[in-house]
Order: structure tokens, then sequence, then C-alpha cells
């Protein structure tokens, strides 16, 4: 079922793909942003700039289908924005002029974060990204009494509750279709954050004070850490203290206890999807893909601020969001180009030691 909705591939891929002149030129590390703000550098910063002018992504790659968003330096670091969502990313690797069969590919952004789980400028190595968006929804108003929300899976009857009639969703006949829980690989996930969790993150005085607001919330009143936890991607735009519990059970749902709900955002869903389809065609190594979300602001608001009043509030955390993620992301893109050799052939996973926050 995962793969119905993007169909589409199988249409760009006879229109992109051309024989090859030469041999492809095998990529190392792409890191990719979602969005930036004007120009990628010399002004102010969105999620791509921190990484064009720090990595000193200078030199710009033209892509057929997506002439203005790949970037590389001399190390050998590509870096892309999806100005156009999904259509630049299949076009990048669709280009026979590269190779992505042995790619580690870091997805960046900036999210809600859970004021349970981090404070605003906290970064997130994830584990599981979940989709928040495929789920039988009810109005809040109209559901049976002892419900706790409106939302839940598709396949199941009640919320919390995992699929147990597949057949509820037309020609599905597999359970586990109907799964959510979309995994990474767990021991390059770790060996990330145990590689990074160390790395000097910035604060800013407007988020600070802030801090003081969260009274009965001590995680939310720390300054910025990392950590290791699970990104939620919804297309909807979603706040406040009730869908961050629906969102808390959702993401334990799906990962069977295992996972935590950290970060929200609204893209991580469809580009692993949109991966997960380019692995099953060879054309990339899904156990090479991570997950680096930072937090810009919270999954709801501070007590006594009402929803309507903090929704949308992302604009005093941001550039702190965009620095953090470039600080730590940047420590383990430098450990693959500066051992590739070692890391082309085997994906490094963490020691046992592997701290925990």
């Amino acid at each position: 079922m995962q793969h119905r909705h993007i169909g589409w591939l199988a249409g760009l891929l006879l229109a992109l793909t051309v024989p090859a002149s030469q041999a492809a030129e095998e990529v190392k590390v792409v890191v990719v942003a979602n969005w930036e703000n004007g120009a990628d550098s010399g002004d102010a910063p969105g999620e791509y700039q921190d990484w064009v002018e720090r990595e000193h992504l200078d030199q710009k790659v033209p892509v057929r289908g997506a002439p203005d968003v790949v970037r590389r330096n001399a190390q050998g670091l590509y870096g892309m924005v999806l100005r156009h969502g999904a259509p630049d990313l299949v076009a990048f690797v669709l280009d026979p002029r590269f190779d992505f069969s042995h790619t580690y590919w870091l997805f960046t952004g900036i999210s809600g974060v859970d004021p349970k789980a981090a404070p605003v400028g906290s970064v997130a190595w994830a584990r599981w990204v979940i989709d928040g968006d495929r789920a039988r929804e009810l109005d809040d108003r109209d559901i049976p009494k002892g419900w706790p929300y409106g939302l839940f899976a598709i396949g199941a009857s009640r919320p919390n509750q995992l699929p147990d009639n597949p057949n509820h969703y037309g020609s599905v006949t597999d359970v586990a279709e109907l799964s959510q829980a979309l995994p990474l690989n767990r021991g390059l996930a770790d060996w990330a954050f145990q590689l990074s969790h160390t790395v000097t993150l910035a604060d800013d005085p407007v988020i600070a004070a802030r801090r003081a607001g969260w009274k009965g919330y001590p995680i939310a009143q720390r300054a910025p850490m990392v950590l290791e936890g699970e990104t939620l991607g919804a297309i909807r735009y979603w706040h406040g203290a009730a869908r961050t519990h629906w969102a808390e059970d959702w993401v334990r749902m799906w990962t069977r206890g295992q996972g935590r709900f950290v970060m929200t955002n609204e893209e991580s869903q469809t580009y692993q999807r949109i991966m997960i389809t380019l692995a099953d065609e060879g054309l990339v190594d899904r156990q090479r893909i991570m997950v680096l979300r930072s937090a810009s602001n919270f999954s709801m608001p501070p007590p006594g601020v009402s929803e309507t009043a903090s929704i949308g509030d992302e604009g005093p955390g941001q550039a702190l969001a965009f620095d953090n993620n470039q600080r730590v992301g940047s420590v383990v893109l430098h450990q693959l180009l500066q051992h590739w050799p070692q890391y082309r052939l085997r994906i490094p996973q963490a020691a046992a030691s592997t701290p925990k926050p």
C-alpha cells in the first residue's frame, strides 16, 4: 500500500533516465534541506543556508528536472534543497551521471518538539519516521464516550489499537502493510548520536527567557540538547496538548513501545516513503538514510497560553534550530567523508555503551 500514492515514480523514471555517456560519479554523502528563505547564502537563513555557507557548498550542480537545487563542495559533500518537494529528490536520484548505491543521506529540518522530551534548540536523531497522515478520523465532538480523541489506525476500531482488520482498507489483506512506522537503520542512528551528543550547541537569550514559562515541564526548561527520538510527519499542521497526547500515543503504538515521540513536522513521512520506493528500485540504499530534526518551537503552548495564541510560533527559535542542526549533523558527515574507504562498504554501527539521554 505504501507505494500506491507515488506510482508517478515509474513515469518519472521513463521520462528522466537517459543512457549515460560515461561512468557515473559515486556520490558519498548528501544533506537534504526542505526549504530556504530567499538566496542560498548571504541573507536571512532557512534550513539550507547554514549548510551552504559553513560547508562551502559553492559549486552548483544542474540536474535535469531540478536545475537549481543541488550543490557540492571540494570534499565531496553534496547538498540539496527541495524547492519543489519530492520531484527534486527523484530527479537527482534518477540523473544517470550519479551513482547513489553507497550514498549516505541526511534529511534535516526544523520541527515542533514535545516539551516532555526536549527544549527548543534541541536536535534529535530519529530511529523511525512515523506517518501521521494515514488514519481514520472522527470529529472530536462526535467521538464515543471514553475515547481520548477521534484519530485511530486504518483497520482498527478505536484509538490506540493496531489494525486487526486490513480488509477495511480497499484490497489490503496484510496488516503489516498498514504500518505507519517507517524504520531507519537503528545502528546507524545510534552511531550518529554517539558521535555527536557532546557537540556544543548554541543558545539564544530570547529562547532562554521563554523557558521560564514552562512551569511543570522540567525538560522544556533545560538548555538545548542532543538526543535520540522519533519524528512524526503529517501534512496537516496540528498543535496543542490534546494532539501532542495523540502524537505520543501514535508513535508508541506503531513502534510497539520501542520509540518515543520527540519531533513533529510536515514532510518527513513523504520523503521517507519516496526513499523507500527508490530503494525498492535499487537506486539508493535504505540502510544509509539518517533523519536529524531540530526544535524551533513546541508542539503545544506553555501553561497559561492558549493554542490559538501559540500556534505557528516558530519565528524566535528558527535561527537557533538551523544553527544547531548543522552543528550536530556536520560532525557525522565529516566523519563519513574523512573515512570514506572504511564506510563505503561497511555501514557504521554504535558501540554498545552508547549513552542515552
